[in-house]
């Protein structure tokens, strides 16, 4: 019953640290995947993480209905899910509004802290730039923020991940 909350930034060593903590476990591991083959950049994408990931784990792709996905999964497993920040991109292009991001993140985050085995999620921090200057562009900064913090709040271990290195992140103090 551990959820491990791995962000940083792109190309980080995010999934690769995930997939190494996953192979570790002894424990059967599921692998859910939030990506979507759309064109021909994420097809290479996903071929490459496929490739990364031993034979012999399952794979569930759940590009929006994340939450319905994990529920569903037998205990004492290992539960890979990658990645947070396109699955808040494809709620935001189901239709979702941020009140139904935030009630899908928090449900996410109990399941998580819940469940009886081990739940590593991957998630790219994307606020640590400019201030977006499309409107779409600071609702998704701000939204992934958000879902992050609510992940990383049921997190017993929040690290960030930079340049294949980590930090363990410290929880913030509450007044």
């Amino acid at each position: 019953m551990s959820l491990t909350f791995l962000t940083g930034g792109a190309r980080s060593g995010k999934s690769a640290l995930a997939v190494r903590r996953a192979q570790g476990s002894g424990l059967p591991v599921v692998f859910v995947a939030t990506g979507q083959a759309r064109d021909e950049e994420m097809t290479d994408r996903i071929a490459r993480h496929q490739a990364e990931r031993p034979e012999g784990w399952e794979t569930v792709e759940a590009p929006v209905a994340l939450v319905d996905a994990v529920r569903g999964l037998p205990a004492d497993r290992c539960v890979v899910v990658d990645c947070l920040s396109l699955w808040v991109s494809n709620l935001m292009e189901h239709g979702d509004d941020e009140a139904t991001t935030v009630s899908r993140a928090l449900a996410l985050g109990r399941w998580a802290a819940a469940y009886p085995g081990s739940v590593i999620v991957v998630t790219n921090e994307v606020g640590l730039g400019i201030v977006p200057m499309h409107p779409v562009s600071r609702d998704y900064r701000d939204r992934l923020g958000r879902v992050n913090a609510i992940l990383s709040r049921h997190a017993h271990r929040a690290q960030l991940v930079v340049a294949g290195r980590t930090l363990t992140l410290d929880p913030l103090e509450e007044r």
